[in-house]
């Protein structure tokens, strides 16, 4: 095997190492963010992109070279055996072929995994950023929530104390000061349904935005901003 192609396996080896590591399942998205978010990555995703697609030039070159060489040896051999050569020319053949269409498998095979990868991080990179900012939608929710039901169990006792002590100015006072309680229960409503509506949007906007993010953006967790609770 020649230096070029003995590279192509080496290269194609450690594809399948590293998109097996990145789907092992006890590791989560948000630790490799982590993992992603290291001086180390900030400094190689200045060269990512075009390191990237110099790789898949140089795969695609290879790959249509191994084509070029299995459409030869093919025709060889067909002739070849129709005139019935000796047969260490015919082995010879037969070798040039094999090794033309192993040099086939690997280039192909690791153009393929080389685009797999590129997609297994852009996704692990918008699943982290999803879970976050899950989390702090969820954080809102819960804190609103829990103001309304404090509100509420106040406007329970002054409505209890109201009933209890009987009417007159105390009993005004009290009806206006229930009144504003219950406008701000109102309001603390309103505020956990439109939390809980952009929460839905957000999941869906995370969804949807697939394959758009850049390159660089899925290597470069650095630019990716963790959303933080209000």
């Amino acid at each position: 095997m020649t230096f070029q192609w003995t590279a192509v396996a080496i290269f194609l080896y450690g594809e399948i190492a590293v998109i097996l590591v990145l789907c092992l399942p006890f590791i989560s998205p948000l630790r490799w963010q982590k993992i992603f978010m290291i001086p180390l990555w900030s400094k190689m995703a200045i060269f990512w992109n075009k390191a990237f697609l110099t790789i898949i030039v140089l795969l695609i070159v290879l790959f249509l070279d191994a084509i070029r060489e299995v459409k030869k040896y093919s025709a060889a051999h067909v002739s070849e055996k129709a005139v019935n050569v000796n047969t260490n020319a015919f082995d010879h053949i037969q070798m040039k072929l094999f090794r033309s269409q192993r040099n086939l498998y690997l280039s192909g095979f690791s153009l393929f995994l080389w685009l797999v990868l590129r997609r297994t991080v852009t996704l692990l990179t918008q699943l982290a950023k999803g879970m976050a900012t899950q989390a702090a939608l969820e954080l809102q929710v819960n804190n609103t929530t829990e103001a309304a039901k404090k509100y509420i169990t106040e406007n329970e006792m002054l409505q209890q104390a109201l009933n209890e002590k009987g009417s007159g100015k105390k009993k005004e006072s009290a009806e206006a000061t229930d009144e504003k309680l219950k406008k701000e229960i109102v309001h603390l409503k309103a505020e956990l349904q439109k939390t809980s509506d952009g929460m839905r949007l957000a999941f869906l906007s995370t969804a949807s935005r697939g394959g758009r993010d850049n390159l660089v953006f899925a290597f470069s967790p650095s630019r990716v901003s963790s959303p933080q609770g209000n």
